[in-house]
């Protein structure tokens, strides 16, 4: 089965942070869209969740919701309609907009899934209503994938416990040569650095929010530890990119969008925001890293880090790579205690301790890094 995604989360989207520090809504809605006579997104949804309404025979249709799509698993195929919505980093709202987000996520995907991505289709309405394909109006578009066995995913692979090495040489393989082959913009290193320190202030600036009620002197701490990295290592992220070490990447490269089947197959990247994707790879694999070690499975991020680091003839100092980890647990934990402050939260008990988690993780990160830095303890 397809995740398609972690189900109410927000990938890398760390600008929607700053959206939410600032007050504004999760998400808004194209209202005009829905004001004219083409369908709406809720007969769009209802449409698509009726086993008839799709070219071959389905048993059953199930669906799931992120915050920008609806995903319908029907048969062997994924069909995924976006949501009209509009975000400081993202618009949905047109459907011209919409068909080219779909088809950017065809082409991007297929960089490491060229058989699980197969088509983007027409929804369509006619005087006979909604169809996929077929004659009419376009009103929408969606994407058609393979759907793959949740077995094979990593996540549960590692919930399991029957993740195998020879799994995870298999995954190195196909990240060496992703990184390897994949575009490398021309950056600039003050623009970069300045990011780093606006990102990092957004992270602690949301996490020491009261309405979040969260340890605000272990937020400032490893917030302080991420600043001396800042302050004493910048050369090591201006020599990654004057080296060119920064690639046109996933974007969101976890445990739960990589199968670990013969041939290994990474889904989901980021195709909305050029930017977010547009990483260091040892970034993307500290990402995976800190993944794994919440999951309980610090073995396979290591792994895979030495494996990368091999393949690609790159080791970055340790220090760096800490750094990554560190920023990455800052910015997932701001983005789990967000699912708080939606005005319906889902198991808010889940985010609340899945927060804390990232926290942890941070700060022992954190601890390691003040010690090859030579600064003083401060947690």
């Amino acid at each position: 089965m397809c995740n398609c995604g972690l189900i109410g989360t927000f990938g890398r989207d760390s600008a929607f942070l700053d959206n939410l520090s600032k007050g504004e809504p999760i998400v808004h809605y194209d209202v005009s869209m829905m004001e004219d006579r083409r369908p709406t997104l809720a007969a769009k949804v209802e449409f698509l969740s009726r086993p008839s309404a799709y070219p071959e025979p389905v048993g059953e249709v199930s669906r799931r919701e992120t915050h920008m799509s609806w995903v319908f698993l029907a048969g062997d195929k994924v069909f995924k309609l976006k949501k009209p919505v509009r975000l400081a980093y993202l618009d949905f709202s047109a459907l011209a907009r919409r068909e080219v987000m779909c088809r950017a996520e065809l082409r991007l995907n297929r960089r490491l899934a060229p058989d699980v991505y197969l088509d983007v289709v027409p929804l369509v309405q006619s005087a006979q209503g909604l169809s996929i394909g077929g004659p009419g109006e376009v009103v929408d578009w969606l994407v058609v994938m393979r759907r793959l066995e949740e077995h094979w995913a990593l996540d549960r692979a590692i919930e399991e416990d029957r993740v195998k090495a020879s799994q995870l040489d298999r995954l190195v393989t196909t990240l060496g040569k992703f990184y390897r082959h994949a575009a490398r913009p021309y950056l600039s290193p003050v623009a970069q650095l300045n990011e780093w320190h606006h990102n990092i202030s957004r992270d602690c600036r949301f996490l020491l929010d009261r309405r979040l009620d969260l340890p605000a002197g272990l937020v400032r701490t490893i917030e302080r530890v991420q600043r001396c990295f800042l302050d004493k290592r910048a050369g090591f992220l201006i020599e990654r990119i004057r080296d060119r070490r920064i690639v046109d990447g996933h974007g969101d490269l976890r445990p739960e969008h990589i199968w670990l089947t013969d041939g290994i197959r990474i889904i989901d990247c980021l195709e909305f925001n050029p930017h977010f994707r547009m990483v260091d790879p040892f970034d993307e694999i500290a990402y995976l890293s800190l993944e794994c070690e919440r999951l309980g499975a610090t073995w396979i991020g290591d792994y895979v880090r030495r494996g990368v680091a091999r393949a690609l003839h790159d080791d970055p100092k340790p220090e760096l790579f800490l750094f990554y980890r560190c920023h990455r647990a800052a910015l997932r934990a701001g983005l789990a205690i967000a699912h708080v402050l939606e005005p319906n939260p889902q198991t808010p008990e889940k985010w609340r301790q899945r927060t804390h988690t990232y926290l942890r993780i941070a700060a022992r990160d954190a601890v390691r890094l003040q010690r090859l830095l030579k600064i003083p303890t401060v947690l």
